[in-house]
């Protein structure tokens, strides 16, 4: 928590945030947000929300500098929570890069084409599910599950003429229940540092809300599949489709190799940067050796030797995506996407987002909220749903799941342990909100990746991510009836631990698994 002081700079003192200080900068920048989805609709990534989130960062700093903070002290808050997601920003990057490339390589098409002859059509939404929670729980990356699968099942949906929206929700679902479940995952090895518990304690005592969530989830995906038989496309659209794969890419079950050697990496847990990058290098170098006609299409020069136009064609790849141009509006609008440049707008979001969570970090004002939340909670269910809404409110607020993880662990610690709750209630709230809200939220880091890959807006997917949904709905609903508190045991009680500052807890050592740098 803010101390009574704190001295930055050279012999300033600075005030504590007073409540109306806190609550300024956040209502406003909310407003604004909300605002900005009313008058823009699924645009509003696209511009307005980067200006409300940048101008709630200079209502911060104005706050800031009221209560005797300098501007370079409120610049520093600003480099710090850029900082933090640059590691996302590269990702990002490299995902596009790989989108590109896995397209023109045909990996992807490959990936719609063998999806399209076995899956069952009213079955099509629960298997994406599963198959996306298998995967995640092998790798601990919701995002890598995204990048690779996700993609695929997007083109089979399209495929087979079902929902986007839908298949995304199944997508993230499914790749949020493998993530939070997963030991290879970093947000499952963060939230029991940050609540001073053991890494396989944390997953036993989240089991109680996960697995029931993705049941759920998965009956409901079962409903919306049977639902939306009426409306697919018929089996000899289907088969055109195939055929016009199959005339733009040379398919063959040996260019889903790329993606199995990138599951494989990712369950070896090199770290994700590289590990994605090296995927797109992959898929270029199949796209010259199995896709040339392609790649010469796709460089489209008429005075340049082939060598140069293979080369050519895998660069625009990665750096512009690919573009089909077979003159069929559906193959076209599947197959044309990827390429960083597909990622810059997603970039200016989050670095919009952390400018302003960073200011926020910086000069206490989620603390100072927090401070006042836990004078009202009276009892342990309370102190969880109040936990659970911190985590929610931090991922709006700082637009990073990381923080959104860490932070309300720090603070909380000490307030559990001293009403005798064990620390898996609250790395188990940690993730049941932390995680799991993040891609719900459309200028938060992981909504906006998840929107980006894809190619579904936040706004559209959100009321199908039905394990998210679900999964934050039991945890409230356990916190308010006392199910499966777990007390801590006579002789169990530790000394409160002091909570610490966000800069602390971001280089946190973690006693269990080491962070993979995977989402």
């Amino acid at each position: 928590m803010q101390q009574q002081s704190d001295k930055t700079g050279e012999g300033s003192v600075c005030r504590p945030p007073s409540l109306l200080d806190a609550l300024i900068p956040i209502v406003l920048v909310i407003a604004m947000l909300v605002l900005a989805v009313v008058l823009f609709g699924a645009d509003a990534s696209w511009g307005p929300n980067q200006v409300a989130l940048l101008s709630g960062g200079m209502i911060a700093g104005l706050i800031g500098l009221k209560n005797g903070y300098r501007w370079s002290d409120i610049e520093d808050g600003i480099n710090k929570g850029i900082q933090i997601s640059l590691g996302a920003i590269l990702i990002l990057l490299a995902v596009g890069a790989m989108i590109g490339t896995w397209i023109l390589g045909g990996t992807v098409p490959a990936m719609i084409y063998y999806g399209l002859d076995v899956i069952a059509p009213q079955y099509f939404y629960a298997s994406a599910c599963l198959l996306c929670a298998l995967v995640a729980l092998s790798v601990g990356s919701s995002w890598t599950v995204a990048g690779t699968i996700g993609i695929g099942l997007i083109g089979i949906a399209d495929g087979l003429g079902l929902s986007e929206a839908i298949t995304a929700g199944a997508v993230i679902s499914g790749a949020y229940f493998g993530d939070k479940l997963s030991p290879l995952s970093d947000t499952t090895n963060l939230a029991p540092a940050a609540a001073g518990t053991t890494l396989f304690a944390h997953i036993r005592h989240m089991l109680w809300t996960t697995v029931p969530s993705l049941v759920l989830a998965m009956l409901g995906f079962l409903w919306l599949g049977h639902d939306a038989v009426a409306s697919l496309q018929t089996p000899e659209q289907v088969e055109t489709l195939r055929l016009q794969l199959a005339e733009q890419f040379n398919i063959g079950l040996h260019l889903l190799i790329p993606l199995l050697v990138l599951l494989v990496m990712a369950v070896r847990q090199m770290p994700a940067f590289p590990t994605i990058f090296l995927g797109a290098v992959l898929g270029g170098i199949f796209a010259v050796v199995f896709q040339p006609q392609a790649v010469v299409g796709l460089a489209n020069v008429a005075d340049m030797s082939t060598a140069m136009a293979l080369l050519k064609g895998v660069w625009m790849s990665m750096f512009d995506g690919y573009v089909s141009a077979s003159g069929d509006e559906v193959i076209d609008s599947l197959l044309t996407k990827g390429g960083m440049s597909s990622m810059l707008n997603t970039v200016w979001l989050i670095l919009s987002a952390m400018t302003f969570g960073g200011v926020i970090e910086r000069l206490g004002l989620l603390e100072r909220l927090v401070q006042s939340l836990l004078g009202a909670t009276r009892n342990a269910g309370s102190l969880i749903i109040t936990t659970l809404g911190t985590c929610l409110a931090s991922n709006v607020v700082t637009g990073d799941q990381y923080i959104s993880v860490i932070l309300p662990g720090r603070m909380y610690r000490a307030e559990f342990r001293r009403r005798g709750l064990a620390p898996v209630n609250l790395s188990r709230a940690l993730e049941d909100s932390g995680t799991i809200t993040s891609p719900l939220i459309p200028w938060n880091s992981c909504g906006a990746y998840m929107a980006a890959t894809l190619g579904v807006a936040t706004l559209s997917y959100l009321p199908f991510a039905l394990f998210n949904l679900i999964n934050l709905a039991l945890a409230i609903i356990y916190a308010m009836v006392g199910f499966k508190l777990e007390r801590l045991e006579e002789g169990e009680l530790e000394e409160e631990v002091e909570p610490t500052s966000l800069a602390e807890s971001l280089v946190l050592e973690t006693p269990h698994e080491p962070v993979t740098e995977m989402r």
